[in-house]
């Protein structure tokens, strides 16, 4: 694989999607979000700090209508691979969204507690519209039910790194979305 060093391809189980099916979703969700802003003028991408902040860039880029974005980040995980159901906002926005139109870039959904969070939050500071595009959606794990306007790719229940998504802070830099060993999050020695 070209850019990714070949240890950190060994703990990869499996390409789940690959950098051009990747990249040709991300050209069709900013054609229907052209479509259904078209209307609306200078809307606000609120990109979910750390692991939406490369699907946010690719998206940005093909979108030819004017828009502002902003992050903030959203704490539910800490260094493992569940939940710790406790969820605290790390870095809040810096512009008043009263009145605006946000659409949420998010990486991945998976029991929808911290999207919910986050949506009341945001709904509570009397916005125009909110919307939330995710790239990955695991409908199997949802444990509240956030309704998700743009869905990139419905996958199956496993642990997934690559295109900003990490496990420990590392494997972001994927250009694809894998299947992460059990082994390496589980912290068991790879079978060899």
């Amino acid at each position: 694989m070209v850019g990714v060093k070949a240890n950190l391809f060994d703990d990869v189980n499996d390409v789940l999607i690959d950098q051009e099916r990747l990249q040709e979703r991300i050209r069709e969700l900013a054609q229907q979000i052209e479509e259904d802003y078209s209307d609306v003028e200078n809307p606000l991408l609120l990109c979910v700090l750390k692991g939406a902040f490369i699907f946010l860039a690719d998206l940005t880029r093909l979108l030819e209508m004017p828009h502002e974005v902003d992050f903030m980040a959203i704490s539910s995980y800490g260094a493992g691979t569940t939940s710790s159901g406790a969820v605290r906002i790390v870095l809040d926005l810096k512009e008043d969204i009263a009145g605006r139109h946000i659409l949420i870039i998010e990486d991945i959904i998976d029991s929808g507690r911290t999207l919910d969070y986050m949506r009341r939050n945001l709904l509570a500071r009397s916005p125009a519209s909110l919307r939330i595009c995710t790239l990955l959606n695991k409908p199997s794990r949802r444990a509240v039910d956030v309704p998700v306007d743009y869905i990139g790719f419905d996958i199956p229940d496993e642990f997934v790194v690559g295109y900003g998504l990490d496990f420990d802070q590392i494997y972001r830099n994927f250009p694809f979305i894998a299947v992460l060993k059990p082994q390496v999050f589980a912290g068991e020695p790879e079978d060899e």
